[in-house]
């Protein structure tokens, strides 16, 4: 049956449970490309243009790096369809361990604390969902509401623009 959720259908042959990761503040440090989303209008190209060159936020890659010896690792970002190449890369790049990457379609304006719910619940229809790493607090507070284990990625620096972007663009 098809995924009923507006994400593409990932399905792996690992039984363990899944520990699933947000990237942008969680893995992936923004701070350098937030400007584009400072001004009016938001350049969301120029936004996910600069991806590919985050650098690596240690103590969420470290954790990653952790949860891969009990857990399957999933990624789960607000970032839409057309970024997954780059995403791809920069993935293997810092060494983080593999696994399906739930990505944005591309027109899905949807708040993230929504879209990634709905995902996570669909996760859970199969396999145990150990916990969910994210920055996004509105994620995690209705991830927490619904049942799932969460940790607040608070290492990293996020704007109020970033912010406000993932909430009423839905675009991260």
């Amino acid at each position: 049956m098809p995924c009923p959720c507006p994400y593409a259908d990932h399905v792996t042959h690992d039984d363990r449970p899944l520990a699933v990761f947000d990237l942008d503040g969680t893995l992936a440090d923004t701070a350098h490309r937030q400007r584009f989303l400072e001004r009016e209008p938001r350049d969301w190209d120029a936004f996910f243009a600069a991806a590919p060159y985050d650098p690596p936020l240690p103590r969420g890659v470290a954790l990653a790096r952790e949860s891969a010896g009990e857990c399957e690792v999933v990624y789960l970002t607000g970032r839409p369809e057309r970024c997954r190449a780059d995403t791809e890369a920069w993935l293997a790049a810092q060494g983080l361990p593999e696994g399906p990457i739930w990505m944005r379609r591309d027109r899905d304006r949807r708040p993230a604390r929504r879209t990634k719910l709905e995902v996570l619940r669909h996760l859970a229809q199969g396999r145990e969902v150990r916990v969910l790493v994210d920055d996004d607090e509105l994620v995690c507070d209705d991830a927490e509401r619904a049942g799932f284990t969460v940790v607040r990625a608070r290492w990293a620096r996020t704007s109020a623009a970033l912010k406000d972007a993932q909430e009423r663009e839905g675009r991260t």
